[in-house]
């Protein structure tokens, strides 16, 4: 394999800026279905990050949209996806940083924009934006394309969502550029029709995101110290069936450009393994992304790890840092246990016995307990507890 490190996941990691951080292990950012109405912090949010403090070296608190046609992507009825679009949110982002830094782990504020996928403007009455007007099938609400202004105007939300997270004590933002928001509309030759600066060839494809990344680096620069951590999200292909949006061999074009920002991370979102590979490749799409990343660009990967045997595999074998989902799901205290040499003590699944220790909010407890887990990734062991599901949140589903 190309990586092939001697780290150990329990070994410590210096980042790009001098930010240190504990252990190898990441708590992928992860949607809690716990905001107010507006993407207020609730505090089943505030309880649900302090149960998962000591979870790993590095906590990715869940997307916050930064703008207010950003969002929320979150299940029309359910709790409502966080924002960090206003001063007004910055209470609950402090109560978020204090709470996942409690046990002296680094807390980073994952910054967002849905795009399309920002189904609460379809409901309160207002078109989603993307890059390009168009018919999606997928969507049963309009879409409406972006004005330059209004591309402009996002780009400095994001930077000042990145001001809020330096006032509220994170420790750094993480950009994202996957799952299909906006960043990735952008980059993708499927959602970008544009014929302006901002669309076209894969070099304009790339303006957007890449002026998002020179914002928020901006702004870091202007008000953070400079341990600050700064990280993208990015999925490596977006193919899906005869539909392509992009492929790896232009991701990783997009990704040596971040590189060139001098970033501290850069995050794959993976969906089918740690060690997935792309078609008729021999290689794993970590091992590509790595021969682009220049030594002190560090690679997260994350999907499907749920044991300490499984994260040391991905650390030894394909990445720097390994971020865990639904483990942290499962076992709030998936790196402490590891770190005090009770690793084999790490649940693997869910269970009616185990699900008041998982410390779920509400709405996600809901989620998992329906038939069809919202869409959502499903949890091991997901089947035994679906008798606890109420419905309380079902209205429009």
């Amino acid at each position: 394999m190309f990586f092939m490190s001697k780290n150990l996941v329990t070994d410590t990691l210096t980042l790009r800026h001098r930010a240190i951080l504990s252990n190898r292990i990441v708590m992928s950012p992860m949607q809690t279905l716990s905001g107010k109405r507006n993407g207020f912090a609730s505090a089943d949010t505030i309880a649900y990050y302090a149960a998962r403090s000591q979870a790993a070296g590095m906590i990715i608190a869940e997307y916050h949209y930064v703008s207010p046609n950003g969002g929320p992507c979150s299940t029309p009825g359910y709790p409502e996806q966080l924002a960090a679009y206003s001063d007004e949110h910055l209470d609950g982002l402090r109560q978020v940083a204090k709470a996942i830094k409690k046990d002296g782990n680094k807390a980073i504020l994952q910054i967002h924009h849905g795009g399309r996928a920002a189904i609460g403007q379809a409901v309160s009455g207002s078109p989603a934006v993307a890059p390009s007007q168009m018919d999606f099938d997928f969507l049963n609400y309009p879409v409406r394309e972006l004005t330059n202004e209004e591309i402009e105007a996002i780009i400095a939300d994001f930077g000042q969502a990145t001001r809020r997270a330096i006032e509220a004590g994170f420790d750094g933002v993480e950009i994202h550029g996957a799952n299909h928001y906006l960043l990735q509309q952008f980059f993708s030759s499927y959602s970008n029709r544009r014929n302006d600066q901002w669309g076209g060839s894969l070099e304009k494809r790339m303006a957007f995101p890449l002026a998002v990344v020179k914002e928020v680096k901006r702004i870091a620069k202007a008000f953070a110290k400079k341990e600050f951590i700064i990280g993208y999200r990015i999925s490596p292909e977006e193919i899906h069936g005869e539909t392509i949006g992009y492929t790896y061999q232009e991701s990783t074009q997009l990704v040596a450009r971040i590189v060139e920002q001098e970033l501290d991370y850069i995050h794959l979102s993976l969906f089918e393994g740690y060690h997935s590979k792309p078609k008729n490749s021999d290689l794993s799409y970590a091992e590509h992304f790595k021969k682009v990343l220049d030594e002190q660009t560090k690679l997260i990967i994350v999907c499907g790890v749920t044991s300490q045997e499984q994260a040391q595999d991905a650390i030894a074998n394909y990445s720097d840092l390994i971020a865990i989902g639904r483990g942290t799901l499962i076992e709030p205290q998936f790196a402490k246990k590891i770190m005090e040499g009770k690793g084999e003590t790490i649940l693997h699944q869910i269970s009616p016995e185990t699900l008041a220790y998982a410390q779920l909010t509400p709405g996600l407890k809901e989620a998992f307990t329906r038939e069809d887990h919202l869409g959502l990734p499903p949890l091991p062991g997901g089947e035994s507890i679906q008798s606890f599901h109420t419905g309380q949140f079902d209205m429009f589903n």
